[in-house]
Formats: C-alpha cells, structure tokens, sequence
C-alpha cells in the first residue's frame, strides 16, 4: 500500500481535548513497512514528523508545523504460550481499552486493572501507562520501533525501554526519534489478582465480593474510573493532566509538618508520591475555570474544555493551578500531555 500525504488536515476530532487544530500535511501508516517506506521517502523521509495515536495525551497549542504521522497498524496475534505466560503481540494503532476487553474475551487475563484508559497501543509504552496498581512497564515483553533515521526496525526488551513512573526511553533519548510499530505483552501464569489499590478494595468491599475475577476487575476499573472521570465525547479532556510528584522522606515530612491531612504513598525506593489531586483541591482550584478551560469539579487532576477553548486556554489553567501548587507547598507539578 503506498503512502498518501493528506494536506489541511482538520485535527480537532483527532485530539481528546477538542481543541482547534490543522495539519500542514499528514501521513496515515497502516504497517510497519510503511513507517520504513515513509523514512526512506526522498520527499518525506527528511520532513520534521509528529507521530499521532489516539490523541489522547496531546495538547495543541498551535498548528503544528511538522508532517503528522498518523500510526494506525492494526492487529492482535498470541504468539507465544506456554506454562509461565501466554505472549501477544499488538499492533501500534489498537486502541488500548479495546486490547484490554480483547483479552478478557480470549480468557486471557492481566491487563485487567488497566481498562478504560484511552488512547492505542503504541502510546502506552511511551507514558509507561498505569492505574490501579499496576503499570505497562509490569506486563512488556518488548516494543518494535522503526528508528526515523536509518529506517531500521529494531526490537527493545522491557529493561532497554527504561520505564520510570509515566516515563520512557520513548519519552527521553528516542523523543522524536523512532515510531512504536508495535507491543509485546506478557501476561503472567497463574493468573494472581492486583488489589491493593484503595478504591478497587473498598468497591469490593461494598458489594461483597471477597476473591474477585479479572472481569469483575474489568467491571470495577470501568465503573470507578467513569464516575471519576469525564468522558471526552462530552467534556474534552485529557485524563490526568499532571503527574503525582515523587519527593524523598525528609521533603514529604517537613510538609506533613503543616498540612498532615496530606495524602501521600509510600515507594519501594523510600521516597513517597503525593496525591497531586489533594495538592490541587487543597489550593482550590478543583471545579474553578478560567475562561472556557476548568479544573473537573470531580476529579482535580483532570483539565477540560468547557466548550470552544483554545490549547493556549488551557495551558494557561494549568500554569495557573501548578503555580498554587508551588506557592503553597513548594511542589512542582509535571504535565502529563504533550503539548504540541
């Protein structure tokens, strides 16, 4: 199949946040062949690309100037299973919450705590996605990349991609630098139930339901992550805007000093994440807009388009909001989304 450039490209209805954007030029990549076609185009190849997948964690704050590469590779194949796991392999352009139902249709449990996030396959690994109590970084066997210089498709092993919480190799050194084609997944034998995290034991709790199974989880991510969170279709958004923070014991402790309410987890490193939500509704900014852009009045860590707002718009709250974060407790928040 040959590549076509598309020129003009309206991007609004590519992007979870609805906001306005338009597309110099745009290329749609169905296979990794084509990504290789696409790199060794005399044309092309040498133009500054922006790879796209659901547009689930973009931000647009102008049109971009790049050629959008629009990865959309289809796919799921189990390609190895054996007594320790069973192995699927999965095209870049698969959305994520299909993949996850997909597996549970197949019998094939672990991807279970991570339903209902949004956006595809080839994105995962660059956030390194989580909720829940479980990360992507838990179930990668490896990810396929075609490297935007040589064209090369090179295969990287879970340890190779550097997972960091929301981070990457794909997020760091090979920003801008390679193309996931596609994402090897590894789900675990004997199937064991992740359940630590608060609101799954409460929601079990609730109902009564004391060994739940995988699509029992499947239910309950689902069930708790709408009610938290607004769906896109209604209120652009991009889920979580910022990053929970990480800081060491001592920084954690001076600020339990004045604020002991202060929601915060411990890590196995000895550091601590805070709950950036709290942070946020602690300074008063959950439910407040400026403009067409607001805090979620439900969840604090999520920014919306109330109806016509810019990128600029809403980069602005989120200057804003991270700004009384900093004043008040001496934190710096993280985005989450790309902001293009």
């Amino acid at each position: 199949m040959d590549l076509r450039l598309e020129t003009d490209v309206d991007l609004t209805s590519l992007n979870s946040f609805g906001v306005p954007a338009r597309a110099r030029a745009l290329v749609r990549v169905r296979t990794p062949r084509q990504v290789r076609q696409l790199v060794d185009h005399p044309d092309l190849g040498v133009r500054p690309k922006l790879v796209l997948g659901g547009g689930s964690n973009t931000l647009f704050v102008k049109h971009p100037e790049s050629m959008v590469v629009k990865v959309e590779i289809p796919g799921i194949s189990v390609v190895r299973d054996d007594t320790a796991a069973t192995v699927i392999d999965v095209g870049a352009g698969v959305g994520w919450h299909a993949l996850v139902a997909w597996t549970l249709d197949h019998g094939l449990p672990g991807l279970e705590n991570l339903a209902c996030i949004p956006g595809t396959v080839g994105a995962a690994p660059v956030q390194n996605i989580g909720a829940y109590g479980l990360e992507l970084a838990d179930r990668v066997e490896s990810v396929d990349a075609v490297d935007l210089t040589t064209g090369r498709l090179v295969t990287l092993d879970a340890g190779a991609c550097r997972f960091g919480y929301r981070d990457s190799l794909f997020k760091q050194a090979l920003a801008g630098k390679s193309i996931i084609t596609s994402v090897r997944l590894r789900l675990p034998k004997p199937w064991t139930p992740v359940l630590g995290y608060a609101d799954l034991a409460r929601h079990f709790a609730r109902i009564g339901v004391a060994a739940p199974d995988a699509r029992q989880i499947f239910d309950a991510v689902c069930e708790i992550r709408r009610a938290k969170l607004p769906d896109p279709a209604v209120l652009g958004n991009a889920g979580s805007f910022f990053k929970n923070p990480v800081v060491n014991r001592t920084i954690r402790n001076e600020i339990l000093e004045d604020f002991p309410e202060i929601v915060s987890y411990p890590l196995e490193d000895g550091n601590f994440k805070l709950a950036a939500a709290w942070l946020i509704d602690a300074c008063g900014w959950k439910g407040r807009a400026l403009g067409r852009a607001a805090v979620d009045a439900h969840h604090a860590l999520v920014l919306v388009n109330r109806g016509g707002a810019s990128g600029a718009e809403i980069v602005t709250l989120a200057d804003a909001v991270r700004e009384a974060v900093r004043s008040k407790f001496g934190i710096s928040l993280e985005f989450e989304p790309f902001v293009v």
